[in-house]
């Protein structure tokens, strides 16, 4: 005998609203990992997986980034004149173009500024800019601030507790209408 097996149907808004949560999980989570590699290792941009964000703070390289620019950066094993790196600078992310190359040092330069940074080495380079979405970086500026994180969380709970809410209502209205019914038909005998 075969069991029949049904399909079990699912509700667009619950799918949108546990999307919601993932998501808002998904950024509480990854702002928890950011705060402890910068308090506890020092490093302002980790690359879990050889990947990793951060956000243009300054003009230096206009017109190519804009203040609060994203970037994405990848750690690679080799830099070339002309790409545009991230390294840190005593605490800071400095995002800049590579001018020129000797052996394991760089020497990188804003494509805004008139002067060269100081060489570097290439073990400082962080990463190599893979592309950047404009001004997505001021709302993970946001995100990141405690008035963000609240915000995510209670955006959070406002996607279980409102949904929740209707149902329990929407129940609570049909459990009226079945007594309401029985009243009813209790009367006419």
């Amino acid at each position: 005998m075969l069991k029949k097996t049904r399909k079990r149907k699912i509700n667009p808004k619950n799918l949108i609203r546990i999307t919601l949560l993932i998501l808002c999980g998904a950024v509480l989570g990854f702002n928890i990992y950011l705060a402890n590699a910068n308090s506890l290792l020092g490093n302002q941009l980790p690359t879990p997986f050889g990947y990793g964000a951060a956000v243009v703070l300054s003009g230096s390289m206009e017109p190519e980034l804009s203040k609060g620019d994203l970037i994405i950066v990848s750690k690679t094993q080799t830099y070339k004149e002309k790409d545009i790196v991230v390294f840190q600078d005593k605490g800071t992310l400095v995002v800049h173009r590579i001018i020129a190359v000797d052996g394991d040092t760089v020497v990188t330069q804003g494509d805004a500024n008139n002067i060269a940074d100081d060489p570097i080495n290439v073990s400082a380079i962080k990463g190599k800019v893979l592309f950047w979405i404009p001004f997505v970086g001021n709302v993970v500026n946001f995100i990141k601030t405690p008035i963000g994180t609240i915000c995510i969380v209670a955006a959070a709970i406002l996607l279980i507790e409102i949904p929740r809410r209707n149902e329990k209502k929407k129940d609570d209205e049909e459990r009226q209408k079945i007594i309401d019914e029985i009243n009813r038909l209790k009367e006419q005998d």
